[in-house]
């Protein structure tokens, strides 16, 4: 399956001031075949080394950090020869071994043309603070689930892909395949952009496979909460990630930690909440008291929303039946929006942009405001045809936003004050906004 960050890689690769890689993101949303798909595709060999799966790796570190020592040492492990410029050493799990980490430093500073990329899953949660973290010394790319538009590319159908990015008010999109595209993102909600689910559902078509996959996936990440955090922290861990699908449904979708208890407090559950967003299985949403440059600087960190890193996670969570996919528009409104939120989301995310929310005393809600490039775009997301956009009026009326951004199931619209969006285009937001392409090829 071809993946947007594989140009990524190909330009870390060919950089003359590359320095060694991690690759960041959540488990099991591609990092190791991305990797390895490099390995193939741009060098002469790769050799790989999981910290999790090997347990014996970490003694080949002890000693000593010096390169050339460190080199002999894993191509005599793994009876392979590594040569600069010719080799990729793969660090997978590399949270196993943090002096593994603090190596990348040496590397970067004495031995630059060997070229190695290293993953981790719970980076920031597994490797204590006095481990040596090579601050400066290392490139970082990010990684998630796969977009509508790679899980597109991914079942061959290149020319909707090509529809897609081209959108353009004097050619919309005729509305055969406006209807075949959203009938593909109904699939894409229920299936998700977890890259093995995508696979089954390729393989098979069958949802109930895909399910278990993803209920799979699910008990992974428990295993993880368990074994990973904090003794302390463990089961409000677990009554946040069980509860987000509840929160998600309501009407005011800003998280309520009393919801949780009665007796829950902030304080009590912060440390919990980070760590699901620090281990990237959520995506934290915050407030914003004002649309004015920067965002940041009116960030309301008491008052969020929380998304789950991907919407077929979030049905599996749900236990939304497969059924709802028959159900003409209606896995779109199921949970009172919450699926075609968390999809915006997940889209923005993946295009590196972090999205906030607005909210006015009782008068409007603007469900994610970004900047891009020293301009605000306040963006309503709807969950069919209604293209009625009050709360979006209110919002450039009072922060004078010259453009607001209406995402929905209608077809593409370039006016002078709003942009109507496709959902299956949210992926132009960042195009348009940016100047970032999205290229497929």
């Amino acid at each position: 399956m071809k993946r947007e960050i594989f140009k990524k890689l190909e330009r870390w690769k060919e950089s003359e001031k590359r320095k060694p890689l991690v690759l960041l993101g959540a488990r099991q949303v591609g990092k190791t075949f991305s990797l390895k798909w490099l390995g193939e595709k741009h060098f002469n060999n790769f050799i790989y080394f999981n910290f999790e799966e090997d347990k014996h790796l970490k003694s080949l570190f002890e000693d000593s950090l010096a390169p050339e020592t460190i080199t002999r040492n894993l191509s005599l492990y793994a009876k392979q020869k590594v040569e600069d410029n010719k080799t990729l050493i793969i660090f997978d799990e590399i949270q196993g071994c943090p002096r593994a980490l603090t190596a990348l430093k040496y590397f970067c500073e004495k031995r630059p043309s060997l070229h190695i990329a290293a993953a981790g899953s719970l980076l920031g949660l597994k490797v204590p603070k006095e481990s040596g973290f090579p601050v400066g010394k290392v490139d970082f790319l990010r990684i998630t689930p796969m977009t509508f538009l790679e899980f597109l590319r991914a079942q061959n159908e290149d020319e909707l892909i090509g529809l897609v990015t081209s959108l353009d008010i004097a050619s919309p999109i005729p509305d055969a395949f406006h209807l075949r595209l959203n009938d593909f993102l109904k699939i894409y909600f229920f299936v998700g952009g977890m890259p093995e689910a995508v696979q089954e559902y390729i393989k098979t078509k069958d949802f109930e496979s895909v399910r278990k996959i993803q209920q799979n996936i699910l008990m992974s990440y428990e295993l993880d909460i368990s074994k990973h955090a904090r003794g302390q922290d463990i089961q409000r861990i677990f009554r946040i990630w069980e509860y987000l699908p509840k929160q998600l449904a309501k009407e005011n979708r800003r998280f309520i930690f009393t919801a949780l208890a009665p007796s829950a407090r902030a304080r009590e559950y912060e440390s919990a909440m980070q760590w699901l967003v620090d281990a990237g299985f959520v995506v934290r949403v915050s407030n914003i008291s004002a649309g004015r440059l920067p965002l940041s600087g009116y960030e309301n960190p008491n008052h969020f929303k929380l998304y789950t890193l991907d919407v077929g996670l979030l049905a599996a969570l749900a236990k939304l039946s497969s059924q709802t996919l028959v159900l003409g528009e209606g896995i779109f409104t199921e949970f009172k929006r919450a699926f075609t939120e968390n999809f915006v989301a997940q889209e923005l995310v993946a295009r590196q942009i972090k999205p906030f929310y607005w909210k006015s005393e009782g008068k409007a809600e603007v469900d994610f405001v970004i900047e891009s490039q020293g301009t605000i775009f306040p963006i309503e997301v709807k969950s069919g045809v209604n293209l009625k956009a009050k709360s979006l009026a209110v919002f450039c009326e009072q922060y004078k936003s010259s453009r607001g951004i209406r995402v929905s199931l209608s077809s593409y619209m370039r006016g002078a004050k709003v942009w109507d969006v496709p959902l299956y285009a949210v992926s132009l937001v960042a195009r348009d906004i940016t100047g970032r392409t999205l290229s497929m090829k």
